[in-house]
């Protein structure tokens, strides 16, 4: 049907084209001149009835009258010429030649770029197609060779030392669980995927059953870091892995949903996704990714009507990883060092942030660190800037001023008035924070 169609459609437009070139046989193309005489006459016209009306006088008259009249000779003894066989002739073959050339043209490059022994998919052969593609998703090795280089972020030096000594804690004691959370945990802010991947790995082998349905949403945040930005079928593995032990682990959920649309199921991605984003606390980080791609996934969906809830002022997020008395436990560490790393953490982040930017929850926490570590000075300028960039997007607002309110910050500073919309979260880093 699409080819009877198509050549319809070809012939309909073909004749068309070539009407005026055919009509009256080897009659001649009407020429300029024709054209031209009509409208100097139409000038004549004008002028005598701007002499009635009093808008020229009869010497000004006079004188475009002449100046058209030479017009008029020109024209008239062009048609002339046109008319004793001199102008060009219309060429019908010319024209049937040129149009059989284009069309032939299209169909070759059609031919040669395009699918033309392909045939017709309904939904259900496509919807088929994906979740054979889910089924068979490609493989970690094969995603990470494929996938871009990126240069890691440059630590600060002190905080690059003291992951070394964590690192060599961990290598003296393999089996420390809580180092190896640690060490996952700096890995990957340091850009160390592979060995972030590699120590979280260990520590889910070392728990065994026991582990926590986010070690292994975590394990598969990485490994999709690794590829780039794609699940493979590795990091799927560890998301049914997590949904089975929690099916509402919205770390899960969301890269479940991302899983679904990068292999032509918006229907599903669509589904998971707005449950995911009327469900989940109006401050959770994964809310601005899955905001800004919503409207397109809705519309892929069949539901191109779809409003996302409006967003309500977020309460802060807490940080993944291990928590203080995991930090104290870590490795053999003094209660200097273990200050040093903490101090080495928060410069870290707050170098990345002014060269590279981040997201609202990146920055609320640098100003909760701040606070907490004594430098409330420090934070205020921190908050001040926040604001600004920001103070445009009102949900990305929202999570600035959560921090502010948590650590006791003034809530009326000046926000500033360059203003610009706040970054949106890689579908990793949306998924990293709780």
């Amino acid at each position: 049907m699409f080819w009877i169609i198509s050549a319809a459609m070809t012939l309909v437009v073909a004749g068309a084209i070539l009407r005026p070139f055919l009509r009256g046989g080897q009659a001649r193309a009407i020429p300029a001149a024709a054209y031209d005489l009509g409208v100097y006459r139409d000038q004549l016209r004008e002028v005598d009835r701007d002499v009635k009306r009093g808008v020229l006088t009869e010497a000004e008259a006079g004188r475009l009258r002449t100046e058209i009249g030479r017009k008029i000779l020109d024209a008239d003894r062009a048609l002339s010429r046109h008319a004793a066989g001199d102008g060009p002739a219309a060429r019908p073959w010319l024209a049937v030649a040129l149009l059989v050339l284009a069309v032939a043209a299209s169909a070759a490059v059609y031919w040669r770029e395009g699918s033309p022994r392909m045939p017709d998919v309904p939904l259900k052969g496509r919807i088929a197609a994906a979740d054979a593609r889910l089924a068979a998703l490609p493989a970690q090795a094969e995603l990470e060779a494929r996938a871009p280089v990126r240069e890691p972020p440059v630590a600060d030096p002190e905080y690059a030392q003291l992951i070394e000594k964590l690192r060599e804690a961990v290598a003296r004691n393999p089996d420390d669980q809580q180092g190896l959370e640690l060490l996952a945990e700096h890995e990957a802010r340091l850009g160390n995927i592979a060995a972030a991947t590699e120590a979280q790995t260990r520590l889910i082998a070392l728990r065994g059953d026991a582990a926590e349905p986010f070690d292994h949403a975590r394990l598969a945040l990485l490994r999709v870091e690794a590829a780039g930005g794609v699940v493979s079928a590795e990091a799927a593995a560890e998301v049914a892995t997590a949904l089975r032990l929690d099916p509402r682990l919205p770390q899960a959920r969301y890269l479940q949903g991302l899983a679904y649309a990068q292999n032509d199921r918006p229907d599903l991605a669509f589904e998971l996704w707005r449950d995911l984003l009327e469900t989940s606390a109006p401050g959770a980080p994964w809310n601005l990714t899955i905001r800004q791609l919503m409207p397109e996934l809705a519309w892929f969906a069949g539901h191109p009507e779809y409003r996302p809830p409006e967003a309500a002022a977020p309460g802060m997020p807490a940080l993944p990883g291990p928590d203080a008395d995991a930090m104290a436990a870590a490795g053999e560490m003094s209660a200097e060092e273990r200050e040093q790393m903490v101090r080495g953490m928060v410069t870290n982040l707050e170098t990345r942030l002014a060269t590279e930017g981040g997201t609202p929850e990146e920055w609320a926490r640098l100003i909760t660190s701040l606070v907490r570590i004594g430098d409330d000075s420090h934070a205020q300028e921190i908050l001040a800037e926040a604001r600004a960039r920001f103070g445009a997007t009102p949900e990305a607002a929202a999570v600035i001023e959560a921090a502010a309110a948590e650590v006791g910050l003034d809530g009326n500073a000046e926000a500033g008035a360059d203003a610009g919309p706040a970054a949106a979260p890689t579908p990793a880093a949306a998924a990293a924070a709780e």
